[in-house]
């Protein structure tokens, strides 16, 4: 692709999601534009293409991708209409950027990442934000150097201050937890190998139906344990933090509370409401990485292969909750193509 020439990009899904990467690509990120979007709802998604110079609304994401001004797919509809969107950027050899999960299961994600195995090179690059989030980012770097030791444990915290109505015990994993899942096989470089679910007694704003708070415990093939403490009805705002436990010092990461403010014998700051706004500089970075890649011929960041993981991982997860009981993360054999 030349240097002068933006990256076409077609947008699978104008949601909330969606029509923020549309916001992004169109507004902040350099070297791209946004070619074409598509959605089953149609009026949706021409709202969503109005205004862009030279972007096109579909109803069929496949009719978007075969646009011929589309040279990459941004993923951002519905978990179970993933498989289906990458098989057909796959057929026409499209890089992706796919939004979590991969696909809602371990059975689909494995498919999927089996029929870009078969391609023989990658193609899809999975849409885990916190691995570029400033902070994060750091954190990894000081593992990696190994100035704190073998690090023994991770201690995560996931808060929202509300869930929408009709959220279940096992969402709170599946579009949760699973952020916590990747980012701890992340900055430890291991598989998670079991999980646990204790429950307290709910809290007195969780919705009826839904055990919150929950306490979720993994265990990682190097015998390190890390727990999230997942409190989604908080009612306060939206925290998400990470300490690392090492063998020589500690580090933490999630604290910001930006502005502190001292006035009227009283002292405090804000606490942001959502995870759109907590990373929104992570998913500019993550779409500019992306951007940059893919224009550069190559394809990083978090793969099909972490994406399965994350999605078996989800089921040892919701199996925990059932029971009560360690359930182990039944994994594939990981195919050349993830290293």
């Amino acid at each position: 692709m030349s240097t002068d020439t933006p990256l076409g990009i077609a947008v699978i899904g104008t949601g909330r999601m969606g029509a923020d990467h549309i916001r992004r690509i169109d507004t902040v990120t350099n070297g791209a534009r946004v070619a074409a979007v598509a959605d089953i709802d149609a009026d949706r998604a021409a709202h969503a293409a109005h205004g862009i110079g030279g972007c096109t609304p579909y109803t069929d994401p496949a009719a978007a991708m075969a646009d011929p001004a589309v040279d990459a797919v941004l993923i951002a509809s519905p978990g179970p209409a993933h498989e289906a969107a990458l098989t057909a950027a796959f057929e026409r050899g499209l890089p992706v950027l796919c939004e979590k999960p991969l696909t809602p299961d371990a059975a689909s994600a494995l498919r999927v990442m089996e029929a870009e195995a078969r391609l023989g090179h990658r193609l899809v690059q999975v849409g885990f934000m916190r691995r570029y989030d400033s902070g994060y980012l750091q954190l990894k770097q000081l593992l990696d150097s190994g100035a704190h030791g073998r690090t023994l444990m991770l201690h995560h915290k996931h808060r929202n201050a509300a869930t929408p109505p009709g959220f279940t015990d096992a969402m709170l994993i599946n579009d949760s937890v699973v952020h916590e899942i990747d980012v701890t096989r992340w900055l430890l470089g291991e598989e998670i190998t079991a999980v646990h679910v204790l429950r307290p007694t709910p809290a007195g704003g969780a919705p009826e139906g839904l055990s919150d708070p929950q306490l979720v415990l993994f265990e990682t093939a190097a015998g390190q344990i890390c727990d999230t403490e997942l409190f989604q009805n908080c009612g306060f705002g939206y925290q998400v933090a990470c300490e690392a436990v090492g063998e020589h010092g500690t580090a933490r990461t999630g604290d910001d509370h930006g502005l502190v403010v001292n006035a009227g014998g009283r002292w405090g700051g804000a606490i942001t409401p959502g995870y759109v706004e907590r990373f929104a500089d992570a998913y500019d970075r993550q779409v500019q990485r992306w951007v940059d890649a893919t224009r550069r011929g190559e394809v990083e960041g978090p793969s099909c292969w972490d994406g399965y993981a994350a999605a078996a991982a989800c089921e040892a997860g919701v199996r925990a909750q059932a029971t009560g009981a360690r359930a182990t993360v039944e994994l594939a054999g990981r195919p050349g193509l993830y290293g």
